[in-house]
């Protein structure tokens, strides 16, 4: 005959809660009773609200990690990371007129990739004009977008480095700067060129044109100067599909 197991009821008593009143607490150990259920539920929610904010903090801090990761493969110069278009002060029409140009391009890139519309930021130092340049890159890399900043000095000087290192070819250079949505070229024309680098030139931005990559010049030398400078051909390639030239005709911003 089997032996039955009899059910006990575990003992239980009414207790008091300060801030809740009376409850009945369960005896389910020798030691132990059970706590206020109130008390118990605002304990659980504290937690699941601290683990909740915890896990927004991680996604924030992973998030944070990722798009830096992104500015580094920018190349974009720590001084100008947090130059967003945001940021910009504009007084003047002039100011105005370029803050208008680099939002609409931002904002409508997906159009600009289409055409590879291209751009030309002309005037004196301490403008604004990086700082425009890299606030259009900052607002693509939020859609998903890969741009490049480099100055004219690095993309020569990687260049001739390659004939001395096997780690890449002349060609693997001229592609890795032909590649990115945007290229931002900066210091257009700081010392005159020499054929050699216009040919460079001519190669990377006759690349990105064929394969409607759309660049971004940013020179401190008058227009007609960069002109001369760039060639024919490469002016001709900046200006289709409604590149813009954008002049920056107004005092330095750091004399203030």
């Amino acid at each position: 005959m089997l032996n039955k197991v009899i059910k006990q009821d575990k003992p239980s008593e009414t207790r008091n809660c300060k801030l809740h009143g009376d409850y009945i607490s369960t005896n389910f150990l020798r030691d132990y009773w059970t706590e206020c259920p109130k008390c118990i539920s605002i304990k659980r929610k504290e937690v699941e609200k601290q683990e909740e904010e915890r896990f927004k903090a991680q996604a924030i801090e992973r998030e944070q990690r990722r798009w830096m990761a992104k500015v580094n493969s920018a190349a974009i110069p720590e001084r100008f990371k947090t130059r967003t278009l945001n940021s910009y002060i504009a007084k003047t029409t002039g100011q105005k007129t370029a803050l208008a140009f680099a939002k609409e391009y931002a904002e409508n890139f997906d159009e600009v990739l289409q055409t590879g519309r291209s751009a030309i930021f002309v005037g004196k130092p301490g403008t604004g004009k990086t700082h425009l340049a890299i606030g259009i890159a900052l607002n693509i890399m939020q859609q998903h977008r890969a741009p490049l900043f480099v100055t004219v000095q690095r993309l020569i000087r990687r260049v001739k480095d390659s004939w001395q290192t096997k780690e890449e070819t002349e060609s693997e250079v001229i592609d890795a700067f032909a590649s990115p949505d945007l290229l931002i070229l900066d210091e257009v024309g700081v010392q005159f060129g020499s054929e050699f680098e216009k040919q460079v030139l001519f190669d990377v931005l006759n690349e990105r044109y064929e394969k409607l990559k759309p660049s971004i010049l940013l020179s401190n030398i008058p227009s007609e100067q960069l002109a001369d400078y760039l060639g024919e051909r490469v002016t001709d390639r900046l200006r289709e599909n409604g590149g813009a030239l954008i002049g920056f005709n107004w005092d330095s911003y750091r004399k203030n």
